[in-house]
Formats: structure tokens, C-alpha cells, sequence
């Protein structure tokens, strides 16, 4: 069989990117704005968000690679990002509006629904792009997502202080908004019909299928040397998006929150540009190349914290908005993208889930060691910010010898297809 089919409709290429758009609502304005900022106001150490984060990511370890395999031999994907997102919402609609402990738990839900929903949306790339435009279009998804930041933002401004709601009150708004902008993920995305497997990966199963994937991965040239360098930088990236630069800010740099939501809103501005511009490098120089200044540029925003800090000049901090932006539009736009060249298309969903383990592994161990550095060591906010310079540094170094041009692959790693997009579930 072969992979000949009709090019995406503008339809699905717009659900898909819509969606990006949806679950950045969730990622920046409730994970990485509002609920820091509850937490601060209930009095919870660091370490909650961090062990709150850290086991979310211990359970998407099991599920991701699952679900990702699962979406292979099925041959769909959007019912269970249906299934999964459906959880993150429904867990974002219920925080802070009972005991801390419920709120803590009910984020752990949404995390892992949100995580596990991202490794089947990241596989729909190719069933939304052609290898000729997937650079493009996976910036035009990162870049319009980072609009769903905005969208956060704006909710929270006008609930906490124009309206003066209570934080449950804006979690419930910011679920909504969430569910509004995936629906149409939902319902018009037309997946490429992928042949059916009799053999659907069970639950149990999930630790012997890691070990086999990891060693199929070790097959294909740069995988396992890629995946080591996305654990080292996502460790870094995901923490301080995941709560913990928010915290910084305001307790570091003694900036407010109105001060906090200008400095993001200045940075999403830059990330949705960055997207978009590396989108286009993505296709002429290579997704490694980009991927790669990406995390050169991280090093600067966060560096740029430090030394704000360490000099009490909060006006460095600025450098971390525009800076900071451009980095992590540019890292989520070639990650993906370089994700689609070196794995086979038969197994993008299974490595995927690999993908997505990584990434959880990295969200265990970067809020633990934070917590570690400033709450067991003491030694600070700002070393704990040093070591995330360390992590992208050493990811940035790993990725010296991938190859990121496009394969030939043999027929046994293609991807079966009978012939059409299916119709929209």
C-alpha cells in the first residue's frame, strides 16, 4: 500500500490549528498565569506545584506511549483527543472552587489530560499538512495558538480585576474557552484512513511496550540522541511555563501581578511571531538548525532573570518577554517538525509517545529539582534558575550530531492507508 492521498482541506488544517489555540488557553492561563497565582494567595510552598506536576507526569509516562500506540493500531486519533480533553476541562472547570487539596488533584487531572491529548494532536500533523508545507503549518499552529494566550490573559484581566471574581470563578470561564476553541478539533479534522490492526495495545501492557519502543527507536538514526536532548531542554522550558517563572517574577523581582500579565503579554506577542518566522526557516534551513538557535536564545531569556535579580534591574527582566517569546514559538515550531523527519510513519504514534514520555520524565524532574534547590537546599530561586540554564545547555550540545534531512523509507515503515481522508467523526 502506499501513502498517495488527496492533499488536507482547509477545514482540518483550521480545526487543528484552532485546537493549538485551545489548549495554550490551558497551558499559559491557568497552568502558567492564574493558578501560580492562587497558590500564592493560599499560601502554598513551591513544592506543591511541583509535586502536583511531577506525578501528572508520572502518570503520562503510562499513558502517553499507550494511547499513542493505541491511536496507531485503531487508525484514529481525534477520539481520544476527544476523551482527553474532555477530562482537562471538565478537572480546570472544578479548581479552587473547594479544598486546596481537591484543587491540587483536580490539576493533576487536567495536566494529564492535556499532556496525553498533545501526543495524538502533534501526530494529526501529518494529517494536516504535506512534508513540503508541515513547517509552515506547524508554525501557523504554534504561532495563532499562542492567540489562546491572549485569550487567557484577557479572561483573567476582566474576571480578577476588572469584574473581581474569585479564582474559581475565572477557571470556570477559561475551561469554557478551552472547550469552545477544540470543537471544532472534534468535529472536522479528516484523519488519512489508516488500516485498522488487529492487536490494540492494552494498559497492562504499557511497560513492555515502553521497553519496546525505546529499543525500535534505536534503529532509526537520531531518535534516541533527539529524545535525550528534548528530555534535557523540556525539562528546563516546562518549568518555568509550568508555574514556576511566575513565581520567580513575583517573588524574585518583586514584580505585581498587573507587571506579570504585561511581561507575558509582551512575550506571547514574540512567541506567535517567532512561530510564524520559524515556520519559514523550518523549511529552508532545516527544523534542527532553528531548533537549535531556539534554545541559544532560551539561555539568554532566563540568564536575563538572573542577572535582574542579582542586580535588583528589573528592567533586564524585559529581555525574557521578547527574548523568551522568539524562543518558545521557534522550539515548539522546529521540535515537532524534526519529531516527523526521523520517525518512521508506521510508528509516529507510538514515538510520539516516547515523545511525550520525555517530556513527562522532564516535568517529574524539573519542578522536583526546583523544589529541591529552594525549599530542601535553600539556596534559592535564582540557582534553581542556573540549573535550567545547565539542562538547556547540555540539551542544546546532545543535538550536535542528529540529522535532520528528509528519509526515504522502506516500505515496512510506511504507513498503510486505503486510499482516502476519512470523513469527519
Amino acid at each position: 500500500m502506499t501513502e498517495a492521498r488527496s492533499g488536507p482541506d482547509r477545514l482540518s488544517v483550521g480545526s487543528w490549528v484552532l485546537y493549538d489555540l485551545a489548549n495554550t488557553i490551558f497551558a499559559l492561563g491557568v497552568v502558567g498565569r492564574y493558578f501560580p497565582e492562587w497558590l500564592t494567595t493560599v499560601g502554598q510552598p513551591d513544592s506543591a506545584l511541583a509535586l502536583v506536576e511531577a506525578g501528572a507526569g508520572a502518570l503520562v509516562i503510562f499513558l502517553a506511549p499507550w494511547s499513542g500506540a493505541r491511536s496507531d493500531a485503531r487508525g484514529a486519533r481525534v477520539p481520544t483527543l476527544r476523551i482527553t480533553t474532555l477530562f482537562a476541562v471538565g478537572a480546570t472547570a472544578g479548581l479552587a472552587a473547594g479544598p486546596i487539596t481537591m484543587t491540587l488533584i483536580l490539576l493533576g487531572i487536567g495536566l494529564v489530560g492535556f499532556n496525553v491529548g498533545s501526543v495524538v494532536y502533534d501526530a494529526l500533523l501529518v494529517d494536516v499538512s504535506t512534508p513540503e508545507n508541515r513547517g509552515r503549518i506547524s508554525g501557523l499552529g504554534v504561532g495563532i495558538g499562542y492567540i489562546g494566550s491572549f485569550i487567557g490573559l484577557g479572561i483573567g484581566v476582566v474576571t480578577v480585576e476588572v469584574l473581581d471574581w474569585s479564582f474559581a470563578a475565572t477557571f470556570k470561564v477559561l475551561a469554557l474557552a478551552f472547550l469552545l476553541f477544540a470543537l471544532p478539533a472534534f468535529l472536522f479534522i479528516r484523519e488519512r484512513q489508516g488500516l485498522e490492526t488487529s492487536h490494540v495495545p492494552r494498559l497492562r501492557d504499557v511497560a513492555s511496550r515502553i521497553i519496546s519502543s525505546w529499543r525500535r527507536a534505536r534503529h532509526y538514526d537520531g531518535m534516541v540522541r533527539f529524545l535525550v536532548s528534548r528530555f534535557l531542554y523540556t525539562d528546563a522550558i516546562n518549568t518555568l511555563i509550568g508555574g514556576f517563572l511566575t513565581i520567580f517574577a513575583i517573588q524574585e523581582l518583586g514584580l505585581d501581578g498587573q507587571f506579570v500579565t504585561q511581561l507575558l503579554v509582551v512575550a506571547i506577542t514574540a512567541a506567535v511571531v517567532g512561530a510564524l518566522v520559524a515556520g519559514r526557516f523550518v523549511e529552508s534551513a532545516g527544523p534542527l538548525r532553528v531548533l537549535r538557535a531556539a534554545l541559544f536564545m532560551w539561555m539568554i531569556a532566563i540568564a536575563s532573570g538572573v542577572a535582574a535579580a542579582v542586580t535588583g534591574q528589573t528592567g533586564i527582566a524585559w529581555v525574557i518577554g521578547p527574548v523568551g517569546g522568539m524562543a518558545l514559538g521557534s522550539t515548539w515550531t522546529a521540535d515537532r517538525v524534526l519529531m516527523t523527519r526521523i520517525s518512521p510513519p508506521r510508528h509516529l504514534g507510538e514515538f510520539y509517545g516516547l515523545y511525550a514520555t520525555v517530556g513527562r520524565f522532564a516535568t517529574i524532574l524539573g519542578p522536583l529539582t526546583w523544589a529541591l534547590v529552594v525549599d530542601v537546599l535553600g539556596w534559592g530561586r535564582r540557582v534553581a534558575m542556573g540549573a535550567l540554564i545547565l539542562f538547556i545547555g547540555v540539551g542544546w550540545w546532545a543535538l550536535r550530531r542528529v540529522d535532520d534531512s528528509e528519509r526515504e523509507w522502506p516500505p515496512e515503515d510506511r504507513l498503510a492507508f486505503s486510499g482516502s481522508p476519512a470523513p469527519p467523526r
